[in-house]
């Protein structure tokens, strides 16, 4: 925490020292949040007027794999010259990515136009992290990071039925377009405070090897997303190197023991990636089902994404509230046993056939228990992190939540494809399968996350 902050300890986020640099942040977060949705709401439509439906998955794990490098590289250049230069050239590059999606005329023009904005977004949300902790007090990190989780949600209140709105009436190519135009007084809010930040004069390297694992990560995620264009057995050993070198990439980038669940920190990261990826597992996929099993349009599709987003802003909303008074651990166990109780709700809706307002419902409790713990997560590692690690700690939650996303993308891809696609139900319900095995994993881990002493 800068010797500034502490200084001028406001009364709160929004008080004047700090107004626009909250606003812009929070509005830069919900940016990210509105194409997510807005990909995911429109995707249907996309791959099909692109002809591109067997590259679904990799439309969504592309971006991802190249945030796994745009994260380290922001992590690592946010120690060693502090978070300004970091933001400004990723969203420079996050903007770049979506005018080449929004003017792509073929899947290949925008697959590569989604590589480009998942470097730029995944390097600007670790930026961000890092600008949290020099600019504000800790007293106010909480609030700030409700803020992000609200901002992440709140544009599903309007966003999805404004994608698909836009899709049906000018083209899918506006929405990411949009999107750009909404970047750019974002960014003009937080400038003032970029400048106020202290410079960086500390002499930590460029670590070429944690960029070179993050590299090698990045094409393993690619690898796995292109099982469904391989023969079968070239697929086998595709998944077994892939996997191979995604578990040895990601442990230099990842804090020590992440992977076996260390008490604190460790399983905070690992937490953040599992509940993460079992989220991501079941919305890609619920639009598609609801598109292609009970003929929604995109308009339509989009209304359970919005309802979980108004669950998940009330949640956020309520964790602020609450304080102290739920226990972190607690808050953990009760977000992630929602998050199961909605991905069983996705499974029975495609297996039963049964009413669409069951998942919609489902849908809505996960949403809530998303937002209930998500927070939570962001403000323990960056209590729990030193002065030189923060930039570290804050890109291996994002990596972890990005690593383990791509890989479920990938199971899902492989499954929809091999199961005979959008017509057959039992391909829906092998997608939501793997997000239920990936939900539960977390549940079983989520004890390790608080250690004794804290409580």
């Amino acid at each position: 925490m800068s010797e500034a902050a502490v200084d001028e300890a406001p009364d709160g986020v929004l008080s004047r020292s700090y107004l626009l640099a909250t606003l812009g942040m929070v509005a830069l977060i919900g940016i990210a949040a509105f194409e997510s949705l807005a990909v995911t709401t429109v995707m249907p439509t996309v791959s099909r007027e692109l002809h591109g439906e067997s590259l679904y998955s990799l439309a969504f794990a592309a971006p991802l794999a190249t945030s796994l490098v745009g994260m380290v590289f922001a992590g690592n250049g946010a120690d060693r010259s502090g978070p300004r230069p970091v933001v400004i050239a990723s969203t420079l590059l996050f903007a770049v990515g979506l005018l080449i999606v929004g003017t792509a005329p073929t899947m290949t023009v925008l697959l590569l136009g989604r590589l480009v904005q998942g470097f730029g977004s995944g390097a600007v949300i670790v930026g961000l992290y890092v600008m949290v902790s020099e600019l504000y007090p800790a007293r106010l990190h909480p609030s700030v990071f409700a803020g992000f989780a609200a901002a992440w949600v709140l544009p599903g209140l309007v966003g999805p039925v404004v994608a698909g709105t836009v899709t049906e009436r000018f083209g899918w190519h506006w929405v990411f377009i949009g999107a750009v135009a909404l970047s750019v007084p974002a960014f003009v809010m937080i400038v003032p405070s970029l400048r106020r930040l202290p410079a960086h004069t500390g002499d930590v390297p460029w670590s070429r090897g944690r960029i070179l694992w993050s590299g090698a990560a990045a094409a393993a995620v690619v690898a796995l997303n292109l099982l469904s264009e391989l023969p079968v057995a070239v697929s086998v050993a595709v998944v077994v190197a892939s996997v191979v070198v995604l578990a040895i990439a990601l442990r230099p980038l990842l804090p020590a023991r992440t992977l076996r669940a260390g008490v604190g920190i460790p399983t905070l990261v690992l937490l953040r990636g599992l509940v993460g990826a079992a989220f991501v597992g079941g919305d890609v996929y619920i639009p598609y089902l609801l598109s292609a099993q009970y003929d929604f349009s995109p308009a339509a599709s989009g209304i359970t994404l919005t309802v979980g987003s108004i669950s998940w802003a009330l949640a956020s909303w309520l964790v602020g509230r609450l304080g102290d008074r739920v226990s972190q651990l607690a808050g953990i166990r009760i977000g992630i046993g929602l998050v199961v109780i909605g991905v069983v709700s996705a499974v029975m809706t495609a297996l039963l056939h049964v009413h669409p307002g069951v998942l919609i419902v489902g849908w809505t409790l996960t949403g809530f228990g998303m937002g209930f713990m998500y927070p939570r997560f962001s403000v323990l590692v960056l209590r729990w992190s030193g002065d030189d690690e923060r930039g570290f700690n804050s890109s291996a939650l994002t990596i972890a939540d990005s690593a383990s996303a791509a890989v479920v993308l990938a199971l899902t891809g492989a499954a929809f494809g091999l199961l005979g696609g959008a017509q057959d139900p039992a391909a829906f319900v092998a997608c939501f399968t793997v997000a239920l095995a990936v939900a539960l994993l977390a549940l079983a881990v989520s004890g390790r996350a608080i250690p004794r002493r804290s409580g």
